[in-house]
Formats: structure tokens, sequence, C-alpha cells
């Protein structure tokens, strides 16, 4: 009966210690609260200009923290939105920056063969919070790369 008691504490103690690891965030990871936030503005902004999008929110490892396909938005483009966001997140910049320096004789040229597949046009933005620490990123696709940009960036800039 002791044992018992015994095996029972032990593993009592060693759910409780993986409850409390369960539980930590990386450094200034973005809550779900900002996640729907930026999603609405996207989705807002998307209205406006009457284009149908895909968002994709990641937080500040690169996961996946919401998204949202407008209802007829293209297929192809949850990939794209996907892969947008967490470019922008895995190198901290825009995509369309990241575009940039990933031309041929470029410092970085076939960069979107890594981890994965990268997209290195525009459409891809890092969100920041108050304090200016980068906390996720946001990714959009299905219009032009222009709309897709603004999109991105003004939805971004929403939980300041």
């Amino acid at each position: 009966m002791r044992r018992f008691f015994i095996l029972g504490l032990v593993l009592l103690m060693s759910l409780s210690t993986f409850s409390a690891w369960s539980q930590l965030q990386l450094p200034g990871d973005m809550t779900a609260e900002q996640a729907s936030i930026i999603i609405k503005a996207a989705q807002k902004r998307a209205k406006a200009e009457n284009i149908l999008v895909n968002i994709a929110i990641v937080d500040a490892g690169a996961n996946l923290k919401a998204f949202l396909r407008m209802d007829g938005s293209y297929l192809g483009s949850i990939d794209v939105a996907i892969k947008k966001a967490k470019t922008a997140r895995y190198f901290n910049a825009p995509t369309g920056e990241i575009g940039k320096i990933a031309q041929p004789g470029e410092a970085i040229y076939n960069i979107e063969h890594s981890n994965d597949g990268l997209i290195t046009f525009p459409g891809g933005m890092p969100i920041k919070d108050k304090k200016g620490i980068i906390i996720g990123a946001i990714g959009i696709s299905g219009g032009t790369i222009e709309q897709d940009h603004d999109i991105a960036t003004g939805a971004a800039e929403s939980i300041l």
C-alpha cells in the first residue's frame, strides 16, 4: 500500500512539473487576442479593397497562431500566406526586402529553397509589440504583391 502511495506521489509531482513547463511561452510571444485583432484588421482592409486573401499569423517561434481563408480566396494562396509569414519571422524582415537580395547574383540567391520553402516577394511582415519587440509575423496572399504588402503592413501595425 505504501508503495502505491509513493508511486502516486511521484506521478503527481511529475505531472505538476510538466504542467508548469507546458505553460511557458516564448519570450515576447504574441497572444491569441493580438492574433485575432491582426486577423480582423487584415480582413477589414482586404474587404475595403474588394480583395479575397488568405491571412496567416505566426508566433515568435514561427508556429502558425491564426489563419483565415476569406470565402472565395485562392486555394493555392493558403500555403503562400503561411510561407510569407514564416519567412518574415525567420529573418525578421519584410519578405519583399528579402526578395531584393535573393535575386540572381545577389547575396542570398536561392534562399527560398531553404527551410522547406520560403517566399521572397512582398506580403509577409514581422509583427512588433508596443515595445518594438518582434512577437510574430503575418503573411497575406491573394491580391497583387502590392495589395498583399499593404494589407500585411497595416494589419501588423493594428496592435500598436
